[in-house]
């Protein structure tokens, strides 16, 4: 898999830049791309159609990519990507089911949201939380994808109640108990160039579905793979090469 890395515009490197009086060090979590001319995947995302017109354009935003047994890039193997812009400008997604070497709780200390002592104090909601290896990607950035109770300027609706938000004022509300119910951090992302992701479904590389949330948000990461297929009920000792959709 060749993986390109979709520009964003400029309004939304202010945004994706957005870091405290201190943030320094914690802004390089969720540091800026240059920009370029033209339309940019996260533009995509922030004009995502989450309808059913969505659907007949053939956009899969809010849709799981599954990898296929012959996935060629083993940084995808055993995949399950949740796409969250797709558009003839390209895809952007998160790998949602492999997790990062460190917990939510530690996280936040290192970017010195809460002190090391308080961590193990948290909420809820920021217990709940699972850090994922988002993509190849960037992997020194952050984003979060959470249920839509949660809104902020940077805040980018998906569909079917999603949405994504790539500044550290939502860690700080998840931290305090205020953030959305639902969540989960990726660090890096997956991204497509125009016509790539449909030339890789085309060969076979993915099966795509509905994304149901409460799979999304799913804790338990080592099983989301296998519960995934059961979306398209398929048992993956019987999953062959051969692609399908949903």
């Amino acid at each position: 898999m060749r993986i390109r890395i979709p520009r964003v515009s400029g309004r939304a490197v202010d945004k994706m830049a957005k870091t405290d009086e201190d943030g320094d060090r914690r802004g390089r979590f969720f540091s800026s791309h240059d920009a370029e001319d033209g339309e940019s995947v996260m533009d995509g995302a922030r004009s995502a159609l989450a309808s059913d017109a969505a659907d007949e354009s053939g956009s899969l935003e809010g849709h799981f990519l599954i990898a296929m047994p012959g996935m060629a890039d083993e940084r995808f193997a055993r995949s399950v990507v949740y796409l969250c812009a797709h558009s003839a400008n390209g895809a952007m997604g998160f790998i949602v089911n492999k997790a990062q070497p460190i917990s939510f709780a530690n996280l936040l200390a290192q970017l010195d949201i809460v002190k090391e002592e308080d961590a193990i104090r948290l909420p809820r909601n920021a217990r709940d939380v699972s850090v994922c290896m988002g993509g190849p990607v960037e992997r020194g950035r952050g984003f979060v994808l959470h249920s839509g109770d949660y809104i902020s300027e940077s805040t980018v609706a998906i569909a079917g109640g999603v949405s994504l938000t790539p500044t550290l004022d939502i860690l700080k509300a998840i931290s305090q108990g205020a953030g959305p119910d639902s969540a989960l951090m990726a660090l890096g992302y997956a991204g497509w160039s125009a016509g790539q992701l449909e030339q890789e479904i085309a060969a076979n590389g993915w099966l795509t579905c509905k994304a149901p949330n409460w799979l999304l948000f799913d804790r338990n990461l080592d099983e989301k793979y296998t519960r995934a297929l059961g979306l398209l009920g398929i048992d993956p000792a019987f999953l062959t090469s051969e692609a399908g959709h949903a």
